[in-house]
């Protein structure tokens, strides 16, 4: 009754509307074009102001999503959008998926507001920590059910580097400069083995874990720092060597905007912790098992994030890049 009430109630204003979209859309006109506000009756402006505050009421409990690419934009959308309408239906609020502008970072989207809340590594949340105050309210557990992964430096299956020394005047490619697996971890490795970015002959950030891997593959590039289950899994298929398998690190997880409200990102949070992607879930979804939280999530321990920070700190990296 209220949604045909609310139907009724605008009908004069959209007769107005199209009036004069019509008188402005004539481009050769020579008629003045007038402020639509001005011709509005006290009734029709009310019914404006109505519809403004139902559009802001039905779009409160809508939350923006983002994500560090790991494969393609499209892989990974087709992980993910299934991984929301199960958030959609613990929760009751409505999640859509946005994609980081090529012109910002998803530090900066999740942490001036303009996503909510974002799958992000242990570098970026790290940074987005430090830069906004963003929360990181659960982390990704592995198939092992640990909150915890590792990076592999991988090379083609028929490359002759057989040890890190071997690197020195190669080309090294990396994922995203802001991701975990793809960037930091590698660095460490690296700086580990005594071997610094001028060390090599020449060195690139491909976006993506999909991309390092594809530039090793096709011998663009002889070595790439990447993610551990990627890289076991292209092993498997004949496609790479892994060289160097890093120890343990804090896993990719969920954090969002300081300034979501505290009750909002306890009833998500929630959500998360129950989530079972290997039970009544599991056939909804999209290829979970390749994903970094193969297993779900669980309650976050800042403190695992210690060492991480000091190595970023080391490394000139604690600023976002």
């Amino acid at each position: 009754m209220y949604f045909l009430n609310y139907k009724r109630s605008i009908q004069p204003l959209v007769a107005v509307i199209f009036i004069a979209t019509l008188v402005s859309c004539d481009s050769q006109s020579n008629t003045t074009l007038v402020n639509l506000d001005d011709q509005l009756t006290d009734k029709e402006r009310l019914s404006l102001e109505q519809s403004k505050q139902q559009a802001s009421r039905t779009n409160q409990n809508t939350f923006f999503f983002g994500f560090d690419l790991r494969a393609s934009p499209q892989e990974d959308s087709r992980q993910y959008q299934p991984f929301l309408r199960y958030l959609e239906n613990s929760t009751g609020y409505k999640f859509e998926l946005r994609f980081t502008p090529k012109n910002s970072s998803i530090i900066d989207e999740l942490g001036t507001g303009k996503i909510h809340f974002a799958a992000l590594g242990a570098v970026s949340y790290i940074q987005g920590h430090e830069k906004y105050g963003i929360i990181n309210i659960a982390s990704g557990l592995n198939k092992f059910n640990k909150a915890k992964y590792q990076s592999m430096i991988v090379t083609a299956a028929n490359s002759p580097i057989n040890n890190m020394r071997q690197l020195k005047n190669k080309r090294f490619a990396f994922g995203s400069i802001d991701s975990t697996q793809g960037h930091l971890i590698p660095r460490i490795i690296l700086r580990d083995h005594n071997i610094k970015l001028k060390d090599f002959a020449a060195y690139k950030y491909t976006g993506s874990h999909q991309n390092c891997a594809e530039a090793v593959i096709s011998s663009r590039f002889d070595a790439c720092g990447m993610q551990d289950t990627m890289a076991i899994a292209m092993k498997e298929q004949g496609l790479l060597n892994i060289l160097h398998t890093s120890k343990y690190y804090p896993s990719s997880g969920i954090a969002a905007n300081q300034n979501i409200p505290n009750d909002i990102i306890q009833n998500v949070k929630q959500a998360l912790l129950n989530f079972d992607p290997n039970g009544k879930y599991k056939d909804k979804l999209y290829h979970w098992s390749k994903t970094e939280m193969p297993n779900g999530f669980s309650e976050t321990e800042n403190e695992y994030y210690i060492e991480m920070k000091e190595s970023l700190a080391e490394l000139n990296l604690l600023e976002t890049q």
